[in-house]
């Protein structure tokens, strides 16, 4: 899987049946070598919102619940910013998914020591990709 970000996806916890929905975790480590940071910011690095949203949705493809088969993201929902990202944390995801019918609808809350750094709302279609 590529992205925005180097660093991967480490699954923690494969989804799994919770009796409303499914839950997983995974955790993405930002490392200070990401080309990113030389950017935003050079003398103060801040791992980037649209990072934590990629990394949320990388960490979604890698535990979407089985049988799905092949699945595309068709909107970012929502994402509120909480707390700031630095190099040298490892972003965590707790993600739980719900299925419509038709689309897999994944919330992700993604944190560090530091506490709660974003919450992230993507919504997925099953299927052949466009």
């Amino acid at each position: 899987m590529t992205g925005l970000v180097r660093a991967p996806v480490h699954v923690l916890r494969q989804a799994t049946a919770d009796g409303t929905g499914w839950t997983a975790q995974a955790a993405v480590e930002v490392d200070i070598t990401e080309p990113l940071f030389a950017g935003h910011y050079p003398d103060f690095p801040i791992f980037p919102g649209v990072c934590v949203v990629d990394s949320v949705h990388r960490s979604a493809l890698a535990t979407v619940p089985e049988p799905s088969g092949t699945v595309t993201l068709t909107s970012v929902e929502s994402a509120r910013f909480l707390g700031a990202v630095f190099p040298g944390d490892v972003l965590r995801m707790e993600l739980t998914w719900q299925f419509d019918g038709q689309n897999w609808l994944c919330a992700g809350s993604a944190s560090t020591d530091r506490g709660e750094a974003a919450t992230v709302r993507l919504r997925y279609r099953v299927g052949e990709t466009s």
